[in-house]
C-alpha cells in the first residue's frame, strides 16, 4: 500500500505517517494540491490519498476525475471541522478521519482501499472451469483475451488473472477504451511531456507506464483506432512506448489483457481491427457466459448484492421471498451481472416488508422471459430491437445510460433510436432529471 498524505493534518502528519508504516504502507508526502497531482501524474503507485480537510479538495478530486487517475480520496481534521466534513464529503472524499489519527481507524481504512474491491462470487459450474483455466494461465506472461457481452464481468476475471499472476504485488491498470475519446486514448495509454501540445502544463505518465511491471487491462479494446492499434502494437511487441512530444522510446515491461464484447474476428474481416494485433492478444483467450448460461451464479450473486447495498445503505439485510427468487431465475439478463446488481441495489432501497419481495425486484415482463416463452416467428428484427429497447428503458425507470450499458450500447445509439421510435409515434418513458 503506497500513501499520499497533502497538507499538514494540523501537525500530525508524523504521527499519522507511523501509523501508516506500522500497518505495511509506505508513504509520500505533498503540501499542496498542486503538488499532490504532481505525484499522481508521475505513475507512482499512489492507492489511497489523505488530505488535509482544509485544502481545495474539491479541485483535487475534479482534476483526478477530469485526468482519469484512479486512486481513494479521504479527508482528514481535527473533531470539531463538522462543516468541512460534510463539505469533503459532498465533494467526493470516501470518508473523514478524525485527528488525532487513531491507530485502529487508519488500520481499518488502510485495509479496506487494500482489500479486493471486485470479488468474484460465483456458483455455477460454468463459472468455476473457466475460473479453473483462468488460474492455470494467470501466472505465465501471456497476452489474454477475455470476449463475451457487456457486463458479465470480465474486467473481475481480468483481475482475478492479475490476482493468480507472478505480478500480484504489482498495479493492476485499467482503461476503458470506449469512454476515452479517440484524440485522448494515445496520451492516456503513452503519456506525454510538458509543452506537447496545448494544455500539457505537466508532464503525464500514460497507463502503458503506470502498469510496468505490473498488468494493464485494455476493455472493449474494439473500439479502439486503428491508427492507434499500430502503436499498441509496436508497444507490445517491442516492450517499449514513446511519449507524446518525447526525445527517445522508454521500456516498459507490462503484461496485457484485453476485454471484448464484439466479434473481433468480424472486426479483423471488416478492416477496422488489425489482424496482427489480434494474434497478438489472442495468444490465451477466455469467453465469458451470459448469466442466464450460468443459471447457478444468479442467486448467489444476488445474495451478495443484497447484503452489499444494505450495508452501504445501512438498511437491515432481508432475504429475497421466493416468488422473487424465482422471477430471478427465469429472467434473461440482457445486462448481465450489471443488470442484476442495478436490479439488487434498487430493490434493497425499495422493499418495505419483512422479505425483498417480487415488487420490490421490478423485472419486466417476469413471466415472459424465457426464450421459448417470447416465440419470436412473424416479428420483424426492427420490431424485436424496438421492443427490447423499450422494455430495457422501462425497467431502468427511463434511466438512459443505465439502459445503454444493459444493452451494451452507446449512449448516443441509443438516443438516436429512441428519437426514431418517439417519430414513428412511439410512448418513451421518462427520461430522469439531467437527462
Amino acid at each position: 500500500m503506497e500513501l499520499l498524505i497533502v497538507g499538514t493534518l494540523d501537525g500530525q502528519i508524523g504521527a499519522a505517517s507511523k501509523i501508516a508504516i506500522e500497518q505495511g504502507g509506505q508513504v509520500s508526502l505533498a503540501p499542496t494540491v498542486e503538488k499532490a497531482l504532481e505525484v499522481l501524474r508521475s505513475g507512482k503507485s499512489i492507492e489511497l490519498v489523505m488530505i488535509d480537510v482544509k485544502l481545495d479538495i474539491h479541485k483535487l478530486i475534479s482534476s483526478l476525475e477530469q485526468e482519469r487517475i484512479n486512486v481513494l480520496v479521504v479527508a482528514c481534521g481535527v473533531a470539531n471541522d463538522t462543516g468541512l466534513a460534510v463539505k469533503a464529503i459532498k465533494a467526493g472524499a470516501k470518508e473523514y478521519i478524525p485527528l488525532p489519527p487513531d491507530p485502529e481507524l487508519i488500520g481499518a481504512v488502510l485495509a479496506a482501499a487494500t482489500r479486493e474491491n471486485h470479488a468474484l462470487i460465483y456458483g455455477d459450474k460454468k463459472t468455476e472451469n473457466i475460473l479453473k483455466i483462468a488460474k492455470q494461465i494467470a501466472p505465465s506472461e501471456a497476452s489474454v483475451l477475455l470476449t463475451g457481452s457487456s457486463g458479465t464481468g470480465k474486467e473481475i476475471f481480468s483481475r482475478f488473472i492479475h490476482d493468480n499472476s507472478k505480478r500480484a504485488n504489482k498495479k493492476f491498470v485499467a482503461v476503458n477504451c470506449a469512454a476515452i475519446p479517440e484524440t485522448l486514448l494515445e496520451s492516456e495509454l503513452f503519456g506525454y511531456e510538458k509543452g506537447a501540445f496545448t494544455g500539457a502544463v505537466a508532464r503525464r505518465i500514460g497507463k502503458f507506464e503506470e502498469a510496468s511491471e505490473g498488468t494493464l487491462l485494455l476493455d472493449e479494446i474494439s473500439e479502439m483506432d486503428i491508427g492507434i492499434q499500430a502503436k499498441l502494437l509496436r508497444a507490445i511487441q517491442e516492450k517499449e512506448i514513446d511519449r507524446i512530444g518525447g526525445k527517445a522510446p522508454i521500456k516498459v515491461n507490462t503484461r496485457i489483457i484485453a476485454t471484448s464484447n464484439r466479434n473481433l474476428e468480424e472486426a479483423v474481416r471488416n478492416g477496422t481491427f488489425r489482424q496482427d494485433l489480434y494474434y497478438r492478444l489472442n495468444v490465451i483467450s477466455l469467453n465469458i457466459p451470459d448469466l442466464k448460461d450460468r443459471p447457478d451464479d444468479i442467486l448467489v450473486l444476488a445474495k451478495h448484492f443484497i447484503k452489499k447495498y444494505s450495508e452501504l445503505n445501512e438498511l437491515p439485510m432481508k432475504d429475497l421471498s421466493k416468488e422473487a427468487a424465482d422471477a430471478l431465475l427465469h429472467y434473461l439478463w440482457p445486462g448481465n451481472v450489471r443488470e442484476l446488481e442495478n436490479t439488487m441495489h434498487r430493490a434493497v432501497l425499495l422493499s418495505t416488508g419483512d422479505e425483498i419481495g417480487v415488487e420490490a425486484v421490478m423485472l419486466q415482463n417476469p413471466d415472459a422471459v424465457k426464450a421459448e416463452e417470447t416465440p419470436a416467428v412473424g416479428q420483424t428484427v426492427a420490431g424485436m430491437e424496438r421492443k427490447l429497447i423499450i422494455d430495457t428503458l422501462k425497467h431502468t425507470m427511463g434511466n438512459r445510460t443505465t439502459a445503454a450499458n444493459i444493452l451494451g450500447i452507446s449512449i448516443r445509439t441509443l438516443r438516436n433510436k429512441l428519437k426514431q421510435y418517439q417519430e414513428e409515434g412511439f410512448d418513451l418513458p421518462s427520461a430522469p432529471q439531467g437527462q
